[in-house]
């Protein structure tokens, strides 16, 4: 065993530089370093590194940084699976990098595990899982919900024994056959249809697409909501085929209808057709013909009669029909999105305040009203002080009833608001 040093000061140092004094260096010094191009971590990754504030929003839960809040601008392609890490080198997480859109990264682990095949099947049979819990005996739903399910830029909605896909980030885009694989594997489809043919694709550099990536398709697909059956065409019907955000929300608005109904902006008859199961007569509105006799046909499917399909603007029909002095003891009204972004908010606001106001003046005493908005950057209080307002200009008292979302299938991520996108209050106007 060595002996210990001796107690007492330590002796003086007998070469180098006094203490304090900092060694001259003839060596150039070490330049900084480039950010344009990432660092190569021993995975064989690229490295990405965030400015403090994207670190704090990293560590926050947001899952989306946005290119402002990079180190630089990386000399990457899109769609690589990426390191994170802070200005230090200190490891953050795994992203998707996007080199187009404004938001570069979105966010897919905290953990340092290799992002392959196990991962997405991983992340599917998740996905799955909970579905398969808070919808038993359900077929018909969405499967994957993007960010919420921990799969960004990926969309997938199930019908029974097909699947309608949408890729929506080159993250996505470029492994789209392993997706499409995985998919296979999991869930036996007959089918799988390609419905990436959606303007925020545009935003990444990609192109629209859609058409058939698995299978055959049969045609239009059939699929049940409450007590009514309803058809969705997957490769030409709006989104994924259907509004299966809107699938507990149609149901529950048979709950309310009641004698003369109105429902705006019907598309093929979500709300029409329940509405038409309790109604007495139900005026569905909808602009486009071709939706129009689609709506007609899943009508005459069920054998509801009462329903009365309006082609026009609903815009229009409200405002000749306030003027005509008709009245109404149920409405809904379920428009488009009014505001793709957050200039066009102002716009958005006077448009569901004037629909909404009319439907108000059109309402007889004790009559519902079912509003919904699925225009994110309107979120829940701003919808609801537009609802206050419309009630207020019409001089009605108006009780809230319910305020509800999207369905179960469709789950809100804490931390990201635009995954509570979907506003439906139903409303009974006194």
């Amino acid at each position: 065993m060595s002996k210990p040093p001796p107690a007492g000061p330590r002796p003086e140092r007998r070469s180098g530089p006094p203490a304090g004094h900092k060694r001259p260096s003839h060596r150039p010094e070490k330049p900084a370093p480039d950010r344009t191009h990432p660092d190569i971590a021993p995975d064989g990754l690229p490295q990405v590194s965030l400015v403090r504030r994207g670190v704090e929003r990293w560590q926050a839960g947001h899952p989306w940084i946005y290119r402002a809040d990079l180190n630089g601008d990386p000399a990457l392609q899109g769609g690589e699976v990426v390191r994170v890490v802070d200005g230090r080198g200190w490891f953050l997480g795994k992203a998707f990098y996007s080199k187009l859109s404004k938001i570069s990264l979105r966010w897919l682990t905290y953990d340092d595990v290799p992002v392959d095949t196990d991962f997405f099947r991983q992340r599917l049979a998740l996905a799955d899982a909970m579905r398969q819990r808070a919808l038993p005996g359900e077929n018909t739903y969405r499967l994957v919900h993007g960010e919420a399910d921990l799969l960004p830029g990926l969309v997938v909605d199930r019908y029974g024994d097909c699947l309608s896909v949408q890729f929506l980030i080159p993250g996505t885009e470029q492994r789209k056959q392993l997706l499409v694989d995985l998919l296979v594997e999991l869930f036996k489809p007959r089918a799988i249809v390609n419905r990436s043919d959606v303007g925020v694709r545009a935003l990444e550099g990609l192109t629209q697409e859609k058409g058939v990536l698995y299978g055959t398709l049969p045609g239009p697909v059939a699929y049940d909501e409450g007590l009514v059956r309803v058809r969705a065409d997957l490769l030409e019907g709006q989104k994924t085929g259907s509004f299966l955000d809107q699938r507990e929300n149609h149901v529950m608005a048979s709950q309310y209808a009641f004698g003369e109904a109105l429902d705006c902006f019907s598309y093929v008859g979500g709300f029409a057709l329940q509405l038409a199961t309790r109604a007495q007569k139900v005026t569905a509105v909808e602009i486009s013909d071709a939706a129009a006799a689609q709506l007609r046909a899943n009508a005459a499917a069920n054998k509801l009669t009462n329903v009365d399909v309006v082609v026009a603007n609903a815009f229009d029909y409200l405002r000749d029909t306030l003027d005509e002095g008709k009245r109404f003891d149920t409405i809904v009204l379920d428009p488009p999105s009014f505001a793709k972004n957050k200039d066009a908010i102002p716009g958005a606001l006077r448009g569901y305040k004037e629909i909404n106001l009319r439907a108000i003046q059109l309402l007889r005493p004790g009559g519902y009203l079912i509003s919904a908005s699925c225009t994110y950057h309107i979120d829940e209080q701003a919808f609801e002080d537009m609802l206050a307002s419309a009630a207020a200009d019409a001089k009605r008292r108006v009780q809230i009833v319910e305020k509800r979302g999207a369905g179960k299938d469709h789950p809100v991520l804490l931390n990201l608001r635009e995954t509570r996108y979907l506003k439906c209050f139903v409303l009974r106007v006194l």
